[in-house]
């Protein structure tokens, strides 16, 4: 079946909202699932939900570069699908999967031997390690059916489809929510294996995801091609995306790697505040699920008029990408706001946590529009062959602006502080963002 681009006509508003409304369900089903192993693990404990916690930013650094890939391989496809050539769509999805499989390997290998090492420099005392361990050892061993279903998601997206990606990822969250409670509380004939039976939970729901997203890409899409070609295209392959997909996966790790630090940093008050801050940060994907679902489909809109010379039409989708973006982080802002400590209560009892996640929710959201505009940014410039340049953003705001203003944060006003100091990390390194994009925009116009 020869793929067409569906995203070079027609209005701009609607087209982003047709790509938009699916892909926000299935970004909400994602950090869904996490928040689905947050909810049931807090009911274990302080101790696991802490531990819980120090996982998050380990999880997030394979995960980014897993969608750094998965990134550098929707651009690419979005581009020939413009270009109408299927058999370049084709080779760029089978090698950018065999490319995940490799990295996935040496990821397993070096995970199960650094476990304690890894967890211990990031501030774990010695109660919270065994439970971790329990956790990240079946978490490494699941990681192929984790990493491999985003690589054929962003192929399907590169396509124009948001939808079936949705539905996988509702899938996936289906699952969890009823594996997790059946095998963290030992409910009926289940055993109860606590945190580890979270972990069970996600492996079993991501292999489902695995063999359905191989599935469609490979019979209905026909964007696989295991006919036997020379190492040299698919070496080729492999520099195209990885010169995309490496400063996006570089990019991306650099936010998890920020959170490990300011994780350490808030360990230095207790369990407990760890605890409420992982809590935090999960809503707080939640939060930014919209921008980030608009953001995630920009990717292939800029690519498919990219690939056919409709540069007015990036613009303008460009122009009102970032008025949606500031508009929607103000509602959102208002909203937690008003309910945090409503929403804080469904995690955990505990008071230090609770007013930890308060805290967070209160001051932090204040900036959700402006890192809308940053992630907008950061995939327009990936899809314009500027990888160093959105990865450049992405590390001036976590090291030239978050981690010392979180440090400063933490010195002068304690807690509120750290989160005082995030929030204005992100406004200062969205208006930056926003000038650097508008200047690209104008030397590709000439």
């Amino acid at each position: 079946m020869k793929k067409s681009a569906k995203l070079t006509d027609g209005s701009i508003a609607k087209t982003l909202i047709k790509l938009t409304a699916p892909m926000i369900l299935g970004f909400v089903s994602m950090v869904a699932f996490n928040l689905v192993d947050t909810y049931f693990v807090g009911k274990l404990g302080t101790n696991e939900l802490a531990a819980l916690s120090f996982t998050f930013p380990v999880i997030l650094v394979i995960i980014s570069i897993a969608l750094g890939i998965g990134i550098g391989v929707s651009a690419l496809v979005s581009i020939a699908i413009g270009e109408g050539d299927h058999h370049k769509v084709q080779r760029i999805t089978t090698d950018g999967l065999i490319l995940a499989f490799l990295i996935v390997v040496s990821f397993v290998i070096i995970g199960f031997f650094t476990i304690e090492i890894l967890f211990k420099a990031l501030g774990a005392t010695p109660e919270i390690v065994p439970l971790i361990k329990e956790y990240m050892t079946i978490w490494y061993a699941g990681m192929p059916f984790v990493v491999v279903p985003m690589i054929a998601n962003n192929a399907i997206r590169a396509t124009g489809d948001t939808i079936t990606p949705t539905i996988i990822m509702l899938v996936a969250v289906t699952v969890n929510s009823i594996m997790d409670p059946l095998l963290i509380f030992g409910l009926g004939p289940f055993p109860n294996l606590g945190i580890k039976g979270a972990a069970i939970a996600t492996v079993i729901a991501r292999f489902i995801t695995f063999l359905v997203a191989l599935w469609i890409i490979y019979h209905r899409e026909k964007m696989i091609n295991f006919k036997f070609t020379k190492l040299k295209e698919i070496f080729q392959s492999w520099k195209s995306i990885l010169f995309i997909g490496l400063p996006i996966a570089g990019a991306r790790v650099i936010t998890p790697i920020t959170i490990g630090i300011i994780t350490s940093i808030i360990a230095k008050y207790g369990l407990k505040y760890v605890a409420g801050f992982g809590v935090a940060s999960r809503i707080q994907f939640f939060a930014l699920a919209v921008v980030r679902s608009l953001a995630a489909v920009f990717g292939p809109f800029i690519g498919q008029n990219l690939g056919a010379k409709k540069i007015h039409r990036i613009e303008r989708g460009i122009v009102l990408s970032e008025n949606f973006s500031i508009i929607t982080g103000a509602l959102i802002f208002i909203i937690l706001l008003l309910f945090s400590r409503s929403i804080a209560g469904i995690f955990n009892k505990d008071s230090i946590v609770i007013e930890t996640i308060v805290f967070y929710l209160s001051i932090v959201p204040i900036s959700y529009g402006f890192q809308g505009i940053l992630l907008i940014s950061n995939t327009s410039l990936n899809v314009f062959h500027k990888p160093f340049q959105a990865a450049g953003l992405v590390i001036m705001q976590m090291f030239v602006f978050c981690i010392p203003f979180a440090y400063l944060g933490s010195h002068f006003f304690g807690i509120k502080g750290i989160f005082s100091g995030i929030a204005l990390a992100y406004c200062l390194a969205g208006i930056i963002a926003h000038f650097a994009l508008k200047k690209h925009l104008i030397l590709l116009k000439k």
